[in-house]
């Protein structure tokens, strides 16, 4: 990483060098390394889930979106000007939660995605970089689904899985799925100074299912058809930090 960002400063200077003389360099290439956190907002199917939830007697998971966050990073590979490369990381926890029938009930709806990014930034927009890409990864998704009554201790944790009648009453289930994404995304970085800049962007995540599983990586049947699609849009934003040359 040094002698990349090492590397990126030579260039930077002799380019600026060399426009200062006067001559007219035209579309100069991008380059520069930086890296930071992402927090991002993802808007997940969640009606099929919602529907069940309702029927708990529970408030629904909120549909105005789900907030996650992150980290990524990238940098000018210098081969294919203005190309880039570099990951991200993304993840995050809904809840909903509340007390019916002398039960606490409560179902988490977790989402995580990550990859690696490739973007090509536009050389003629001069002062900030606006880059078409993707990332190629895959995500993951989970369900769990609780309900007790506070009434723990060692041994009933332990008879619950012998004793029918308890388990009907402290329940524990988790629903998961995992999946390969191509997702496209259109992302804008400003830079607020050399080594500083905010990013806003987003995308539309595109799911590729596998089967749906329970508990300990169980199959089950019944699963509702909207279920698999897990296409969503998200928007991110972040602060990077690194060198920047735009």
């Amino acid at each position: 990483m040094k002698k990349l960002l090492f590397t990126a400063f030579v260039l930077y200077s002799l380019n600026f060098s060399y426009a200062q003389e006067g001559e007219d360099v035209g579309w100069v290439a991008r380059f520069g390394a930086a890296g930071g956190i992402t927090p991002a907002f993802v808007f997940p199917n969640f009606a099929p889930f919602n529907s069940e939830i309702k029927r708990m007697g529970i408030p629904e998971l909120s549909t105005s979106g789900m907030f996650l966050l992150g980290g990524g990073g990238y940098a000018y590979i210098m081969i294919v000007d203005n190309l880039r490369i570099g990951g991200i990381g993304i993840g995050g926890t809904q809840s909903t939660s509340g007390f019916v029938d002398g039960f606490n009930r409560e179902v988490r709806y977790n989402f995580g995605l990550g990859g690696f990014t490739v973007e090509y930034t536009f050389p003629f927009i001069k002062n900030i970089a606006v880059s078409l890409g993707a990332i190629v990864g895959a995500g993951s998704l989970s369900v769990e689904i609780y309900q007790n009554q506070n009434n723990f201790s060692w041994d009933n944790i332990w008879n619950y899985a012998s004793d029918p009648k308890l388990k009907t009453q402290n329940i524990s289930t988790n629903i998961s799925n995992t999946f390969v994404t191509v997702t496209p995304t259109l992302n804008i970085d400003i830079p607020l100074n050399r080594f500083i800049a905010f990013r806003v962007g987003g995308g539309y995540i595109t799911s590729f299912t596998e089967d749906w599983k329970v508990d300990n990586n169980k199959s089950f049947t019944g699963i509702p058809s909207d279920l698999n699609n897990q296409n969503s849009f998200f928007i991110q934003t972040g602060i990077y930090v690194g060198l920047f040359a735009f």
